[in-house]
Protein backbone atom coordinates (compact mmCIF):
# COMPACT_ATOMS: atom_id res chain seq x y z
CA UNK A 1 0.00 0.00 0.00
CA UNK A 2 1.06 3.41 -1.05
CA UNK A 3 2.36 5.57 1.95
CA UNK A 4 3.74 8.41 0.12
CA UNK A 5 2.32 10.33 -2.96
CA UNK A 6 3.32 8.67 -5.47
CA UNK A 7 5.29 10.58 -8.46
CA UNK A 8 4.13 9.18 -12.08
CA UNK A 9 6.62 10.80 -13.41
CA UNK A 10 9.51 9.96 -11.40
CA UNK A 11 9.28 6.72 -10.58
CA UNK A 12 10.83 3.21 -12.09
CA UNK A 13 8.80 1.45 -14.49
CA UNK A 14 9.57 -2.03 -12.23
CA UNK A 15 8.27 0.02 -9.26
CA UNK A 16 5.00 1.62 -10.81
CA UNK A 17 4.05 -2.35 -11.44
CA UNK A 18 3.86 -2.99 -8.09
CA UNK A 19 1.51 0.31 -7.04
CA UNK A 20 -1.98 -0.80 -6.97
CA UNK A 21 -4.40 0.50 -9.12
CA UNK A 22 -6.47 2.19 -5.89
CA UNK A 23 -3.30 3.90 -5.07
CA UNK A 24 -2.57 5.98 -8.23
CA UNK A 25 -3.07 9.44 -7.82
CA UNK A 26 -5.60 9.76 -10.79
CA UNK A 27 -8.81 11.95 -11.36
CA UNK A 28 -10.62 13.28 -13.96
CA UNK A 29 -10.98 16.80 -13.46
CA UNK A 30 -7.99 18.56 -14.44
CA UNK A 31 -6.75 16.37 -16.96
CA UNK A 32 -7.95 16.69 -20.46
CA UNK A 33 -10.74 13.92 -20.11
CA UNK A 34 -12.84 16.44 -18.01
CA UNK A 35 -12.74 18.45 -21.37
CA UNK A 36 -13.87 15.56 -23.40
CA UNK A 37 -16.40 14.65 -21.00
CA UNK A 38 -17.86 18.37 -20.89
CA UNK A 39 -18.01 18.10 -24.95
CA UNK A 40 -20.01 15.30 -24.38
CA UNK A 41 -22.60 16.56 -22.14
CA UNK A 42 -22.55 19.78 -24.67
CA UNK A 43 -23.02 17.38 -27.65
CA UNK A 44 -26.26 16.05 -26.00
CA UNK A 45 -27.87 19.11 -24.56
CA UNK A 46 -27.44 20.19 -28.02
CA UNK A 47 -29.29 17.02 -29.43
CA UNK A 48 -31.85 18.35 -26.73
CA UNK A 49 -31.17 15.56 -24.22
CA UNK A 50 -31.04 16.22 -20.38
CA UNK A 51 -29.19 13.10 -19.81
CA UNK A 52 -25.79 13.37 -18.10
CA UNK A 53 -23.87 9.77 -17.60
CA UNK A 54 -21.68 10.65 -14.69
CA UNK A 55 -18.24 9.69 -15.75
CA UNK A 56 -15.23 8.13 -13.91
CA UNK A 57 -12.00 6.15 -14.44
CA UNK A 58 -12.28 2.39 -14.14
CA UNK A 59 -9.61 -0.17 -15.80
CA UNK A 60 -11.14 0.27 -19.30
CA UNK A 61 -13.47 1.65 -21.56
CA UNK A 62 -17.51 0.29 -20.76
CA UNK A 63 -20.95 1.44 -19.05
CA UNK A 64 -21.54 -1.32 -16.16
CA UNK A 65 -23.87 -3.62 -17.06
CA UNK A 66 -27.89 -1.76 -16.30
CA UNK A 67 -25.65 0.86 -15.03
CA UNK A 68 -26.11 5.06 -16.94
CA UNK A 69 -22.41 5.83 -15.97
CA UNK A 70 -19.36 5.59 -18.42
CA UNK A 71 -16.02 3.93 -17.25
CA UNK A 72 -13.28 5.85 -18.78
CA UNK A 73 -9.97 3.92 -18.50
CA UNK A 74 -7.24 5.24 -15.42
CA UNK A 75 -4.15 4.98 -17.99
CA UNK A 76 -5.44 8.09 -19.90
CA UNK A 77 -5.65 10.22 -16.92
CA UNK A 78 -1.65 10.38 -17.30
CA UNK A 79 0.71 10.60 -20.13
CA UNK A 80 3.49 7.96 -17.96
CA UNK A 81 0.61 5.42 -17.74
CA UNK A 82 -0.68 6.27 -21.64
CA UNK A 83 3.26 5.46 -22.31
CA UNK A 84 3.24 2.06 -20.14
CA UNK A 85 -0.11 0.93 -21.77
CA UNK A 86 1.37 1.74 -25.34
CA UNK A 87 4.53 -0.78 -24.19
CA UNK A 88 2.77 -3.74 -22.76
CA UNK A 89 -0.33 -4.06 -24.45
CA UNK A 90 0.66 -2.00 -27.54
CA UNK A 91 -1.73 0.46 -27.55
CA UNK A 92 -3.58 3.03 -25.63
CA UNK A 93 -6.84 2.93 -26.90
CA UNK A 94 -8.65 6.62 -26.85
CA UNK A 95 -5.07 8.16 -26.30
CA UNK A 96 -6.26 10.97 -29.23
CA UNK A 97 -8.86 13.03 -28.70
CA UNK A 98 -10.96 11.97 -32.16
CA UNK A 99 -10.50 8.36 -31.13
CA UNK A 100 -11.13 8.98 -26.86
CA UNK A 101 -14.55 10.87 -28.29
CA UNK A 102 -15.52 8.00 -30.78
CA UNK A 103 -15.73 5.84 -27.75
CA UNK A 104 -17.20 8.00 -25.50
CA UNK A 105 -20.18 8.80 -27.27
CA UNK A 106 -20.10 4.87 -28.01
CA UNK A 107 -20.30 4.00 -23.92
CA UNK A 108 -22.99 6.80 -23.78
CA UNK A 109 -25.04 5.23 -26.00
CA UNK A 110 -24.98 2.49 -23.71
CA UNK A 111 -25.42 4.55 -21.11
CA UNK A 112 -28.55 5.58 -22.64
CA UNK A 113 -29.98 1.87 -23.22
CA UNK A 114 -29.35 1.29 -19.09
CA UNK A 115 -30.65 4.28 -17.94
CA UNK A 116 -34.13 4.46 -20.02
CA UNK A 117 -34.74 0.28 -20.72
CA UNK A 118 -34.95 1.05 -24.49
CA UNK A 119 -33.96 -3.13 -25.33
CA UNK A 120 -37.38 -3.44 -23.78
CA UNK A 121 -39.31 -1.60 -26.41
CA UNK A 122 -40.42 -3.64 -29.01
CA UNK A 123 -40.02 -0.49 -31.71
CA UNK A 124 -36.05 -0.96 -30.72
CA UNK A 125 -35.82 -4.61 -31.29
CA UNK A 126 -37.44 -4.28 -34.43
CA UNK A 127 -34.79 -2.07 -35.50
CA UNK A 128 -32.21 -3.26 -33.86
CA UNK A 129 -32.72 -6.98 -32.78
CA UNK A 130 -32.65 -9.10 -30.00
CA UNK A 131 -30.79 -7.91 -26.83
CA UNK A 132 -30.49 -11.67 -25.70
CA UNK A 133 -28.13 -12.21 -28.38
CA UNK A 134 -24.98 -13.76 -26.62
CA UNK A 135 -22.03 -11.45 -26.57
CA UNK A 136 -19.17 -12.57 -27.76
CA UNK A 137 -15.28 -11.27 -29.07
CA UNK A 138 -15.78 -13.49 -31.84
CA UNK A 139 -18.13 -12.39 -35.03
CA UNK A 140 -18.54 -12.96 -38.43
CA UNK A 141 -18.89 -9.02 -40.02
CA UNK A 142 -19.51 -8.06 -43.49
CA UNK A 143 -16.92 -5.04 -44.84
CA UNK A 144 -19.07 -3.74 -47.28
CA UNK A 145 -22.68 -3.90 -45.35
CA UNK A 146 -24.08 -0.82 -45.61
CA UNK A 147 -26.73 -2.11 -42.95
CA UNK A 148 -24.78 -0.71 -39.82
CA UNK A 149 -22.64 2.71 -39.17
CA UNK A 150 -18.62 2.68 -39.22
CA UNK A 151 -17.99 4.37 -35.73
CA UNK A 152 -15.24 1.93 -33.98
CA UNK A 153 -13.09 -0.22 -35.99
CA UNK A 154 -13.53 -3.95 -36.78
CA UNK A 155 -16.68 -3.15 -38.06
CA UNK A 156 -18.56 -2.84 -34.42
CA UNK A 157 -21.46 -2.40 -34.92
CA UNK A 158 -22.00 -6.29 -36.51
CA UNK A 159 -21.31 -7.58 -33.16
CA UNK A 160 -24.43 -7.25 -31.42
CA UNK A 161 -27.35 -5.68 -31.68
CA UNK A 162 -26.70 -3.39 -28.01
CA UNK A 163 -23.43 -2.65 -29.77
CA UNK A 164 -25.36 -2.00 -32.38
CA UNK A 165 -26.82 1.07 -30.96
CA UNK A 166 -23.93 2.09 -29.08
CA UNK A 167 -22.38 2.87 -32.68
CA UNK A 168 -25.41 3.93 -33.89
CA UNK A 169 -25.87 6.50 -31.34
CA UNK A 170 -22.33 7.57 -31.54
CA UNK A 171 -23.17 8.14 -35.06
CA UNK A 172 -26.08 10.30 -34.58
CA UNK A 173 -24.45 11.75 -31.22
CA UNK A 174 -21.28 13.32 -33.16
CA UNK A 175 -21.74 17.32 -34.86
CA UNK A 176 -19.82 16.60 -37.46
CA UNK A 177 -20.96 13.62 -38.53
CA UNK A 178 -23.13 14.99 -41.49
CA UNK A 179 -24.88 10.97 -40.87
CA UNK A 180 -27.91 11.85 -43.54
CA UNK A 181 -25.92 12.56 -46.09
CA UNK A 182 -23.16 9.90 -45.34
CA UNK A 183 -25.54 7.51 -45.17
CA UNK A 184 -28.16 8.35 -47.67
CA UNK A 185 -29.42 5.62 -49.63
CA UNK A 186 -27.73 2.83 -46.68
CA UNK A 187 -30.34 0.91 -44.65
CA UNK A 188 -28.20 1.85 -41.80
CA UNK A 189 -29.99 5.27 -42.37
CA UNK A 190 -33.06 3.98 -40.84
CA UNK A 191 -31.47 3.17 -37.93
CA UNK A 192 -30.00 6.70 -37.33
CA UNK A 193 -33.50 7.99 -37.94
CA UNK A 194 -35.27 5.54 -35.39
CA UNK A 195 -33.06 7.60 -32.57
CA UNK A 196 -33.65 10.97 -34.26
CA UNK A 197 -37.10 10.16 -33.40
CA UNK A 198 -36.99 8.31 -30.10
CA UNK A 199 -34.67 11.21 -28.76
CA UNK A 200 -37.67 13.44 -28.25
CA UNK A 201 -39.47 10.90 -25.96
CA UNK A 202 -36.42 10.78 -23.12
CA UNK A 203 -35.39 13.89 -24.07
CA UNK A 204 -36.50 15.98 -20.73
CA UNK A 205 -35.78 12.70 -18.34
CA UNK A 206 -32.53 13.11 -16.13
CA UNK A 207 -31.20 9.92 -14.35
CA UNK A 208 -29.30 10.13 -11.00
CA UNK A 209 -26.42 7.80 -10.20
CA UNK A 210 -25.08 6.67 -6.67
CA UNK A 211 -21.72 6.55 -6.22
CA UNK A 212 -21.99 3.02 -4.94
CA UNK A 213 -22.94 2.08 -8.78
CA UNK A 214 -19.48 3.07 -9.82
CA UNK A 215 -18.44 -0.58 -10.35
CA UNK A 216 -14.93 -1.36 -11.22
CA UNK A 217 -14.03 2.07 -10.19
CA UNK A 218 -10.31 2.81 -9.91
CA UNK A 219 -10.84 3.65 -6.16
CA UNK A 220 -12.23 0.26 -5.59
CA UNK A 221 -9.61 -1.98 -7.54
CA UNK A 222 -6.47 -3.73 -5.28
CA UNK A 223 -5.23 -5.51 -7.85
CA UNK A 224 -1.19 -4.75 -8.87
CA UNK A 225 -0.89 -3.02 -12.21
CA UNK A 226 1.73 -6.06 -12.48
CA UNK A 227 -1.32 -8.18 -12.21
CA UNK A 228 -3.48 -6.29 -14.45
CA UNK A 229 -1.16 -6.06 -17.15
CA UNK A 230 -0.47 -9.85 -16.84
CA UNK A 231 -4.30 -10.95 -17.22
CA UNK A 232 -4.74 -8.14 -20.31
CA UNK A 233 -1.99 -8.96 -22.05
CA UNK A 234 -3.49 -12.93 -22.29
CA UNK A 235 -6.24 -11.04 -23.69
CA UNK A 236 -3.85 -9.36 -26.71
CA UNK A 237 -1.27 -12.14 -26.78
CA UNK A 238 -1.68 -11.92 -30.72
CA UNK A 239 -0.21 -8.63 -30.38
CA UNK A 240 2.88 -10.38 -28.68
CA UNK A 241 5.99 -10.16 -30.69
CA UNK A 242 6.03 -14.25 -30.54
CA UNK A 243 2.88 -14.89 -31.42
CA UNK A 244 3.51 -16.54 -34.94
CA UNK A 245 7.15 -18.21 -33.92
CA UNK A 246 6.28 -22.04 -33.69
CA UNK A 247 4.54 -21.70 -37.20
CA UNK A 248 7.07 -19.79 -38.99
CA UNK A 249 9.86 -22.29 -37.76
CA UNK A 250 7.37 -25.27 -39.19
CA UNK A 251 7.59 -23.55 -42.28
CA UNK A 252 10.94 -22.31 -42.98
CA UNK A 253 14.40 -23.61 -41.65
CA UNK A 254 15.79 -22.73 -38.40
CA UNK A 255 18.97 -20.64 -39.82
CA UNK A 256 19.76 -18.77 -43.02
CA UNK A 257 23.42 -19.66 -44.43
CA UNK A 258 23.02 -16.94 -47.15
CA UNK A 259 20.99 -13.62 -47.62
CA UNK A 260 20.41 -15.28 -50.79
CA UNK A 261 18.02 -18.36 -48.87
CA UNK A 262 16.70 -15.54 -45.92
CA UNK A 263 13.09 -16.30 -45.42
CA UNK A 264 11.94 -12.69 -45.34
CA UNK A 265 13.42 -12.00 -48.84
CA UNK A 266 11.68 -14.96 -49.95
CA UNK A 267 8.72 -13.49 -49.19
CA UNK A 268 9.96 -10.14 -50.11
CA UNK A 269 10.13 -11.32 -53.74
CA UNK A 270 6.85 -13.52 -54.10
CA UNK A 271 4.84 -10.78 -52.00
CA UNK A 272 2.65 -9.09 -55.36
CA UNK A 273 1.82 -13.28 -55.88
CA UNK A 274 0.63 -13.97 -52.07
CA UNK A 275 -1.49 -10.52 -51.81
CA UNK A 276 -3.19 -11.20 -55.12
CA UNK A 277 -4.05 -14.81 -54.05
CA UNK A 278 -4.72 -14.90 -50.22
CA UNK A 279 -7.10 -11.97 -51.52
CA UNK A 280 -8.77 -13.34 -54.11
CA UNK A 281 -9.80 -16.12 -51.67
CA UNK A 282 -10.65 -14.51 -48.71
CA UNK A 283 -11.83 -11.15 -50.09
CA UNK A 284 -10.17 -9.51 -47.92
CA UNK A 285 -8.10 -6.32 -48.77
CA UNK A 286 -4.75 -6.23 -49.87
CA UNK A 287 -3.43 -3.22 -47.82
CA UNK A 288 -4.53 -5.83 -44.68
CA UNK A 289 -2.89 -8.92 -46.42
CA UNK A 290 0.08 -6.54 -47.10
CA UNK A 291 0.69 -5.16 -43.01
CA UNK A 292 0.43 -8.66 -41.87
CA UNK A 293 3.10 -10.03 -44.45
CA UNK A 294 5.20 -7.06 -43.36
CA UNK A 295 5.14 -8.55 -39.71
CA UNK A 296 5.75 -12.01 -40.80
CA UNK A 297 8.71 -11.00 -42.61
CA UNK A 298 10.25 -8.81 -39.70
CA UNK A 299 10.12 -11.98 -37.56
CA UNK A 300 11.55 -14.49 -39.92
CA UNK A 301 14.19 -11.45 -39.68
CA UNK A 302 14.47 -11.66 -35.49
CA UNK A 303 14.59 -15.62 -36.15
CA UNK A 304 16.75 -15.74 -38.82
CA UNK A 305 14.79 -17.82 -40.55
CA UNK A 306 15.45 -19.26 -44.44
CA UNK A 307 14.63 -21.54 -46.77
CA UNK A 308 16.72 -24.83 -48.16
CA UNK A 309 17.65 -24.84 -51.85
CA UNK A 310 15.24 -26.80 -53.86
CA UNK A 311 12.38 -26.61 -51.48
CA UNK A 312 11.00 -23.38 -52.92
CA UNK A 313 7.41 -24.38 -54.35
CA UNK A 314 7.15 -26.29 -51.17
CA UNK A 315 7.62 -23.76 -48.70
CA UNK A 316 5.38 -21.37 -51.16
CA UNK A 317 2.67 -23.49 -50.79
CA UNK A 318 2.58 -24.32 -47.46
CA UNK A 319 3.30 -20.35 -47.01
CA UNK A 320 0.34 -19.23 -49.08
CA UNK A 321 -2.02 -21.94 -46.84
CA UNK A 322 -1.00 -20.75 -44.05
CA UNK A 323 -1.04 -17.08 -44.78
CA UNK A 324 -4.68 -17.52 -45.97
CA UNK A 325 -5.74 -19.11 -42.84
CA UNK A 326 -4.67 -16.31 -41.04
CA UNK A 327 -6.33 -13.69 -42.85
CA UNK A 328 -9.82 -15.68 -43.28
CA UNK A 329 -9.69 -16.31 -39.50
CA UNK A 330 -9.09 -12.99 -38.59
CA UNK A 331 -12.02 -11.75 -41.30
CA UNK A 332 -14.91 -13.12 -39.58
CA UNK A 333 -13.23 -13.76 -35.88
CA UNK A 334 -11.08 -10.44 -35.49
CA UNK A 335 -8.46 -13.05 -34.57
CA UNK A 336 -5.97 -14.76 -36.43
CA UNK A 337 -6.56 -17.98 -34.82
CA UNK A 338 -9.45 -18.24 -33.12
CA UNK A 339 -9.57 -20.11 -29.69
CA UNK A 340 -5.99 -18.73 -28.76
Amino acid sequence: MATTPIDLDGVEEKQLLQFRLCDLPLKIENTWLNELVQKLYAELEARGLAFRPPCYLGDEWFSPEGIPAIALPFYLAHPRLIQLERKLIGEAEGESREEAMRLLRHECGHAMVHAFGLTKRQSWRGVFGHPRKPFSDYYRYQPYSKSYVRNLKDFYAQSHPEEDFAETFAVWLNPDSNWRELYAEWPALKKLEYIDELVPSVGKKTITVPKKDFFWHISTLKKKLESHYRAKRKLYIEHEADFFDADLRLIFSESAKSPKFKASRFLMARRGILEDTVSRFTGEKKVLIRNLLSRLRRRCDTLTLGIVAGKEEMVLTQFTSYLTSLVSNHRYTNRYKPGK
